[in-house]
């Protein structure tokens, strides 16, 4: 009996702590039984498909575990992509780009984190403003300027493929769509960043100041922490991995739509942060959680279309299951507080 209640506490543990993997191995199994033509490529193009979402997704899981939440993303991997094509037709240098993706996407997660950290307003009213702002500044910014700034495009940002602008334009296309003995290189951009975050978050000072944050902000003040910074730097990180996805989607797709680029991409953050474990309430779930997370959320995208479901109810599906998941990690802890509760009041 105590063999059998041990076994049950150590599979318990670590449901709890490594619930990700499995909800990940369940998900890649229904995909595996309803695609007929399931092969190592189409495995391995899941990592290209989470590469934009799965970037984004490490910050607002960081914003997550302070207990904010950031709505912007979208928007701002719209602008930032906008402008960066931009970058790109002026000066013809993926190195420029990418320096002007990162400390743009640095400079709006200043905005987000400034108003969010030191002036205390509410994170959703902040970046329910910026989503806004954002995604009209866009759009307009591809009305107002030049056609030959956007590629002689319409309403899309395009990069430049003529004459002086050709070879960058191969390079950083073939980045966005190359790969590396079957691996997409995107993917392996994205699983180094994830370790790097994996680190940042469980190995430094300012990842358990980050935890310490969401559990507790009042006791991480008292104890010394700079609750006002390390919440507004948890914006500006968000903002630079933003950025970095804005360059990774010009890459892949060597244009931008103001309009539809981004578009729901921070539900879908939201989405891989909370399949992958984090708490929305705060100061809970490891990093290395949202990249199963997010891989999670490309195959049910996978699943639906092998099913050949109808595109107008995709979303709702989604949201289903990311109701589901959110259920269980409330319910969870409640469920077994009150076994305790009604287990204490029988003795």
């Amino acid at each position: 009996m105590e063999k059998t209640k041990k076994s049950g506490s150590v599979l318990g543990k670590i449901w709890s702590q490594y619930s990700f993997i499995f909800v990940f191995i369940a998900i890649f199994a229904v995909y595996a039984l309803v695609s007929s033509s399931l092969t190592w490529s189409g495995v391995m193009n899941i990592f290209r498909h989470t590469a934009v979402v799965g970037t984004l997704a490490l910050g607002m899981g960081l914003i997550c575990i302070t207990g904010e939440i950031d709505l912007s993303i979208g928007s701002m991997l719209a602008l930032i992509g906008g402008l960066s094509v931009m970058v790109f037709n002026v000066t013809g240098s993926i190195i420029a780009t990418l320096l002007f993706t990162l400390a743009s996407g640095a400079v709006f997660g200043l905005v987000n984190g400034f108003l969010v950290g030191v002036v205390e307003m509410p994170a959703f009213i902040v970046t329910l403003s910026t989503m806004l702002i954002y995604r009209s500044a866009s759009q307009y910014i591809c009305k107002l300027v030049p056609k030959d700034l956007i590629g002689n495009g319409s309403s899309v940002y395009k990069m430049n493929q003529g004459e002086g602008f050709k070879e960058a334009y191969n390079s950083l296309f073939g980045f966005g769509n190359g790969k590396f003995f079957t691996v997409p290189v995107v993917g392996i951009l994205l699983i180094i960043v994830t370790i790097i975050f994996v680190y940042v978050s469980s190995s430094t000072k300012f990842g358990k100041k980050v935890y310490a944050i969401g559990s507790n902000k009042k006791a991480a003040g008292m104890a010394g922490i700079n609750v006002q910074l390390n919440k507004t730097l948890v914006f500006v990180i968000a903002g630079v991995l933003t950025g970095l996805g804005a360059f990774i989607w010009i890459a892949m797709n060597g244009s931008c739509d103001p309009a539809t680029t981004g578009k729901s991409y921070e539900m879908y953050a939201i989405a891989a942060v909370v399949l992958g474990g984090i708490s929305m309430s705060g100061g809970k779930g490891k990093v290395v959680g949202i990249i199963f997370g997010a891989m999670s959320y490309t195959v049910i995208d996978k699943i639906i279309v092998a099913l050949k479901m109808d595109s107008l109810i995709q979303d709702a599906i989604k949201g289903v299951i990311l109701v589901i998941v959110i259920l269980i990690q409330v319910a969870g802890p409640k469920l077994k507080e009150s076994r305790l509760f009604v287990k204490y009041f029988k003795k």
